[in-house]
């Protein structure tokens, strides 16, 4: 199932995401879109739709190769909106990325959200629930070719860092996902249309972050490609003692780390600093064959 190549390490069958196949050869840059007014590190800077839109258009000028837009923020603490108030604000920023030529994630745990984003043309459902929710996994499995992300996560947001008791981070979040993944394939959605997040923060204290970054590559043992998200989190700033707003640097070296330890998608705030290092990253390797990121599917 998973072969060697180089610095990448193993080698995975690709992503299904909706009308795109990512062969995922090289890593790829998810830029994030807020559209929240309470979001950690950008809340309310992109709530207008109006400027949500424009942002999704400066990522993808930045080197973004996905868009991730989400209308309900994880923070610990945060207020939960309602599917209709989280519907009104992602909608209309759906509608616009997916005329853009990206595949185009909705980042949700709500059912009516996930269906009405896949209606409006998005690829990728991200859900830190992973599809936990009643009736989320029936919309994914009703639809032929969405990609989803998995994400490990104990509890809710609000009680989530209670919850960080563990014998082997490492081994019990690889454990998690591969019981989920499996679930979620029994449900009916195929695996070469799910991606898995070890969910950095999320139930985690600084050095269980920092330990799922130091084997990381435990993780790959999953079966699936990574996709990890540690643009501005909290363990950067506990490192460098930086607040959210100055943790371009530790976010960088993060994402870097990451994709040296096997994982193929990069989700981040900093788009245009990501993928510069990224490029560098790329060219300095040792040579790898030739291949595309990104092909449409035929319609």
């Amino acid at each position: 199932m998973v072969a060697s190549n180089g610095a990448l390490g193993p080698v995975f069958h690709g992503w299904r995401a909706g009308r795109f196949e990512l062969p995922l050869t090289e890593p790829l840059v998810m830029g994030i879109v807020n559209v929240t007014p309470d979001s950690f590190s950008d809340g309310g800077r992109f709530f207008d739709a109006d400027a949500a839109r424009r942002h999704c258009e400066q990522l993808l000028r930045d080197g973004a190769q996905l868009l991730d837009i989400g209308g309900e923020s994880t923070r610990p603490g945060a207020a939960r909106p309602s599917a209709e108030e989280e519907l009104a604000r992602v909608l209309p920023v759906i509608r616009h990325a997916v005329t853009l030529g990206v595949p185009v994630s909705v980042d949700t745990s709500e059912p009516l959200v996930m269906q009405a984003a896949l209606e409006a043309g998005a690829d990728i459902v991200n859900d830190v629930r992973s599809l936990r929710r009643p009736g989320t996994l029936g919309v994914l499995a009703a639809h032929a070719s969405a990609g989803v992300c998995l994400m490990h996560m104990r509890g809710e947001p609000g009680s989530m860092d209670a919850q960080v008791d563990y014998d082997d981070v490492v081994a019990e979040v690889r454990d998690w996902l591969v019981a989920r993944l499996a679930e979620v394939v029994a449900g009916g959605v195929a695996a070469e249309r799910v991606v898995l997040d070890p969910g950095i923060g999320f139930a985690k204290t600084r050095e269980q972050d920092l330990q799922l970054l130091r084997e990381q590559t435990r993780l790959l043992q999953a079966g699936r490609p990574l996709l990890a998200g540690w643009s501005r989190k909290r363990t950067v700033g506990m490192v460098t003692g930086r607040p959210v707003g100055e943790r371009l640097a530790g976010s960088v070296a993060a994402a870097l780390v990451a994709v040296e330890r096997g994982a193929r998608i990069v989700r981040v705030h900093d788009v245009a600093a990501t993928a510069d290092a990224l490029r560098v990253w790329v060219a300095a390797r040792p040579a790898q064959p030739q291949g595309g990121n990104l092909h449409a599917s035929p319609s």
